[in-house]
C-alpha cells in the first residue's frame, strides 16, 4: 500500500503570497479549515472539522519561513476510536513567474485514511487555488 500523498501545485503568486495562506489562521480558514495555528515549532493547535464536532490534533515540527513547513496531523481518537498519526509538509520553491507548492503527507497505515486524506487534499488545494488565483483588488478599478 502506498504510504504517501505527494502533489505538487503550481501558483503565479509569490512564495510569501502562498506562505500567508498556509500560515495565517484567517486565510487557512478559507481553503482549509477553522484553527488556531501559529508558526512556531512546538506549537500545539487544532482544525476544526466541518460540522464543529470532531478535530484535527496538529503540533508544528518545522519552519523556515517562505519555504517549509510540517507539522503532525492526528484525528480525534476521542471521536473516531480510531489512532492516526502523520505527518504532512509543505515545501515552497521560488519559479519564474510564480510559487511550485509541493505537499507531502504520510504515515498511512490504513488504505481507507489514504484515499481518504488524499481525496480531501485534492479538493482543498483545489480550493486554495481558486483562492489565490483571484486577481487583488486594484483601487484605480474603483
Amino acid at each position: 500500500m502506498q504510504k504517501e500523498i505527494k502533489h505538487t501545485y503550481y501558483f503565479n503568486q509569490t512564495p510569501q503570497e502562498v506562505w500567508e495562506y498556509l500560515t495565517k489562521p484567517e486565510l487557512i480558514e478559507q481553503w482549509l479549515m477553522p484553527c488556531d495555528f501559529q508558526p512556531v515549532v512546538g506549537h500545539h493547535f487544532r482544525f476544526t472539522n466541518p460540522g464543529g464536532n470532531t478535530f484535527t490534533i496538529c503540533e508544528v515540527l518545522e519552519v523556515t519561513p517562505v519555504t517549509h513547513l510540517a507539522y503532525v496531523w492526528k484525528n480525534d481518537w476521542s471521536k473516531t476510536k480510531t489512532p492516526f498519526t502523520s505527518k504532512v509538509s509543505w515545501t515552497l520553491t521560488p519559479i519564474e513567474g510564480g510559487t511550485e507548492l509541493l505537499l507531502v503527507h504520510n504515515g498511512f497505515e490504513l488504505l481507507k485514511d489514504f484515499l481518504a486524506h488524499n481525496n480531501g487534499w485534492t479538493v482543498l488545494c483545489n480550493r486554495l487555488y481558486e483562492l489565490l488565483k483571484v486577481p487583488k483588488n486594484d483601487s484605480t478599478n474603483a
